[in-house]
């Protein structure tokens, strides 16, 4: 059966804070920060050795998927958000402590400092891998994965799935040994991932410490004498901007990479390999694959940040770059509108979700009390809001009506110019805001307080003025709101509205509200016809 996936991947997923430094400072030196394209000196990049491997991979060609433990936090969804972007396809479990984060400081030359916290990425075990992935590694050509933030026994394991599913499997030693061991787990374990890997790549560092300082620095030389311990069926050795050399049956020599100007060095060997994995699932030798390769890492070191923000950029630029045989991408990287639709879908998605998770059944309960109370007393039930709420307020006014709950919409700018002559003492306003601070929404709520009326505030913010005038607060808030900028309301929109349904959800429930009584207030079209009581 052919494979979903030409790449699926394992390993660190990173939000990188990037730091423009002067020079990269020694113990107890201190050192200015710069500006990163005239702007502040931090800026925020997707990273992580294996989803930069993905994203780059997909960018020329691949169908990838990205598998593991992260996190439900803001970073998490910035990361999922990105994958969708890119076309990567994920299957997270959503239970670790934290997403990983890096802090990388990078000189005017493109050399650079990391300093990382793996966190979700360093709590994956064999068992979550065995218990959650197997049947998503099976569905891959390769599994990429690495020994940098994963624990060894998790590699070791995705590895073990991989080769009993006839995956060809690739391992990037992206850290030191002596930095691996004790960290990741323990030697006799490094050495089992290292020999499980059909295609071993290390950097230079890494290899000369495998292999002692006897070894010399010539990187062919290092390729063919890891190859002879370790067995692979190929070792690629990567030597920053010289290029690399490759140790295997089909071929054996130094690549060379072409030159570039070098703004940031972080991520120039992910680059490499998701490109070089890519070439060779589409047909490529693997001289050539590891060209396209270098091509892909020249054209990372370009630009700030790692994981390929600018798919159709990271795309042409390494194809203007590369100089091997006749090479044309199976597929087209995903179409950006389509991809931002997506994003912004996941994004709301995600919200909903993490509202649905946190919310506070006491406040929906004393928002339905309040509103049965008012009714026993003959009040009614209005509905206000100003800006995209004041649409939304129309439509919460329909729905309660039209499920048992009498309301009317109530215009918030008009209330102080003589609207709030519709309110009487004991009737209930729900007046919406995501901010909680919309001043013509705020004034119009004292106006209705001064008549009599009790509040309730749906708003995103439950520390905001309207929440504080509120006599019952429904919080509906989101971190993102999803789209190219992020500005527009939509997430905050939908959190609104679902806030809203769910109250009046509760109502029809409470005050026993049947088909037939849902059918005597929609008696036409087709919900009439599905509300019709059976005789």
């Amino acid at each position: 059966m052919p494979a979903d996936f030409d790449l699926v991947g394992i390993g660190a997923m990173v939000v990188d804070r990037l730091h423009r430094a002067a020079r990269i400072v020694g113990r107890d030196e201190k050192g200015p920060l710069q500006p990163i394209d005239g702007g502040a000196s931090m800026r925020t990049f997707i990273g992580g050795v294996v989803l930069n491997q993905l994203g780059w991979a997909s960018a020329l060609g691949a169908r990838t998927g990205i598998f593991g433990k992260g996190a439900d936090d803001e970073n998490g969804r910035i990361l999922r958000a990105a994958m969708d972007r890119a076309g990567i396809v994920h299957q997270l479990v959503l239970d670790g402590s934290a997403s990983a984060v890096a802090a990388i400081f990078v000189e005017p030359g493109g050399e650079r400092a990391i300093y990382f916290d793996p966190a979700a990425t360093a709590e994956t075990t064999a068992a979550h891998v065995r218990e959650n992935h197997a049947a998503f590694i099976a569905r891959g050509a390769r599994l990429s994965t690495e020994v940098h933030q994963l624990p060894l026994e998790a590699v070791h394991e995705a590895l073990k799935i991989a080769r009993a599913s006839g995956l060809a499997t690739t391992v990037d030693l992206d850290q030191a040994p002596s930095e691996a061991v004790p960290a990741l787990g323990d030697a006799k374990t490094l050495d089992a991932v290292l020999r499980m890997a059909d295609l071993l790549k290390p950097s230079k560092r890494g290899a000369r410490e495998l292999l002692g300082a006897s070894a010399g620095t010539d990187a062919l030389s290092l390729a063919k004498r890891l190859r002879q311990r370790f067995g692979n069926q190929a070792v690629v050795v990567t030597d920053g901007e010289a290029g690399c050399a490759i140790a295997s049956d089909a071929f054996e020599g130094a690549v060379a990479a072409p030159r570039v100007r070098a703004i940031d060095a972080t991520g120039a060997g992910d680059a490499f390999l998701g490109a070089l994995h890519a070439g060779l699932h589409q047909g490529l030798s693997l001289r050539d694959a590891a060209r396209l390769g270098n091509a892909a890492g020249a054209a990372c070191v370009e630009r700030m940040g790692a994981f390929p923000a600018d798919l159709a950029w990271a795309r042409r630029r390494t194809l203007e770059l590369y100089d091997g045989a006749p090479f044309a991408p199976r597929a087209t990287p995903p179409d950006p509108t389509a991809a931002a639709m997506q994003g912004a879908l996941g994004i709301m998605v995600e919200e909903l979700a993490a509202l649905r998770d946190r919310a506070d059944t006491n406040a929906y309960l004393a928002a339905l009390a309040l509103i049965r109370d008012a009714e026993a007393s003959g009040g009614r039930v209005h509905v206000t809001g100003v800006g995209k709420p004041e649409h939304l307020a129309r439509y919460a006014a329909s729905l309660l009506s039209s499920t048992g709950t009498p309301s009317a919409f109530l215009h918030a700018t008009e209330t102080v110019h003589g609207s709030a002559g519709q309110i009487v003492a004991g009737d209930v306003v729900i007046a919406i805001s995501n901010s909680g601070r919309t001043q013509e929404l705020l004034i119009a709520v004292a106006a209705l307080r001064a008549l009599g009326a009790k509040i309730i505030g749906v708003t995103g913010d439950a520390e905001s003025a309207l929440a504080k005038e509120s006599d019952v607060v429904l919080e509906a808030r989101v971190s993102r709101e999803g789209g190219g900028l992020g500005l527009a309301p939509r997430a905050s929109i939908a959190a609104e509205l679902l806030v809203l349904a769910t109250l009046s959800a509760g109502l029809e429930v409470a005050r026993g509200f049947t088909r037939e009584d849902y059918h005597a207030r929609h008696p036409g079209g087709a919900l009439g016809q599905i509300s019709k009581p059976k005789r």
